[in-house]
This record gives C-alpha cells, structure tokens and sequence, in this order.
C-alpha cells in the first residue's frame, strides 16, 4: 500500500507565498509522474503543475510564473513553491503519483488526502 501525505497549506494574504510538501510512503519501488491539483468549492479538480521523473515539468496557465514543482526523489516527496498568491488560487490542493510497488507491477495513481489553501485578506 501506498500513502501520499500533504503538508503546508493554510491561511495567506494576497500577494503571499506558501509551499506544499506531499511524502510518498510505503510499497515504492519507483515513482513516475507526480503532480498537484486543485479543486474550488463548485469547481471540478484541475491539473495545477506535473513533473516527470527526470525533472520535465508542465503548469496551468493560471500559475505559470508564479509557481514552481520540484521533487527530492531521494525523499519520494514533491514540492509546489506558491508565490503571488490570489485569491482565485483558493482550493484544496491535492497530490498525484504514479507509484510502481515493485518491479514485476505497473505504475498506479495514488492521491493524497488534500490540503486547504486559502488566500484572503
């Protein structure tokens, strides 16, 4: 089993900054893509920002130049650096891994449990 654990949300001012930490644990023998989303009260879940195994990484338009993924993959944990926050960036931010258990399995998707960013003054 495999259990992604967010961490760093919380309250902010416009303009602000924060960042997110997600841990990877358990059966892991290698991880693939990892990502975070976001999902508004009403909204339906968006891509936020992906980075690939070896370091590719892709963002929404909303944030680009404004945030920024990495990963330690000696730690199997990634990061989103959130600065200028606004407060349209408002949402439960989840993580996303591609998790190969062991060698003889195929890469799954596992999420994370969700943690509250809210950007208000």
């Amino acid at each position: 089993q495999v259990q992604l654990v967010e961490s760093g949300g919380g309250l902010v001012q416009p303009g602000g900054s924060l960042r997110l930490a997600c841990a990877a644990s358990g059966s892991i023998f290698s991880i693939n893509g990892m990502g975070w989303y976001r999902q508004a009260p009403g909204k339906q879940r968006e891509v936020v920002a992906r980075i690939s195994s070896g370091g590719y990484t892709d963002y929404a338009d909303s944030v680009k130049g404004r945030f920024t993924i990495s990963r330690d993959n000696t730690k199997n944990t990634v990061y989103l650096q959130m600065n200028s926050l606004k407060p349209e960036d408002t949402a439960v931010y989840f993580c996303n891994a591609a998790v190969q258990p062991n060698e003889l399995s195929y890469a799954q998707y596992y999420w994370g449990q969700g943690t509250q960013v809210t950007v208000s003054s």
